[in-house]
């Protein structure tokens, strides 16, 4: 009686830690497979978190999102939209500025010193 309760507690421990690891390991997002939680014009984007950044980011946080605006400033990795959304490619576009675009990618947050709405994974959508 005595071993099969060992066996028993030594069974649920290793399932325990198989579904714990997998829970911790998760497999990498693909934002540029994923279907995009909003679309959502730059001006309107901003507007919702400069207006109310707790709510705003209680929406979009994590969210796969297409957003339209303008380029301001260009990097190599990174683009600005509107002085406002910045946005870490994951690859290099020749894009210029002024130039109107669609970017795809993940929110992750709001920076309320530098009033900046921050995207990862982003992508340039063709038109």
């Amino acid at each position: 009686m005595k071993k099969k309760i060992i066996l028993l507690v030594f069974a649920l421990l290793l399932i325990g830690a198989y579904f714990g690891y997998n829970y911790l390991y998760q497999d990498h997002r693909d934002i540029q497979a994923e279907v995009a939680d909003y679309s959502v014009k730059a001006s309107d984007f901003i507007t919702e978190f400069t207006s109310d950044s707790e709510t705003a980011q209680t929406k979009y946080l994590n969210k796969t999102i297409v957003i339209e605006g303008e380029i301001t400033t260009q990097t190599n990795n990174s683009i600005t939209l509107n002085n406002s959304i910045f946005c870490s490619l994951l690859e290099t576009n020749p894009v210029s500025e002024s130039q109107n675009i669609k970017v795809k990618g993940r929110c992750i947050g709001y920076d309320d010193l530098l009033e900046e709405i921050k995207l990862d994974q982003c992508s340039i959508i063709p038109n």
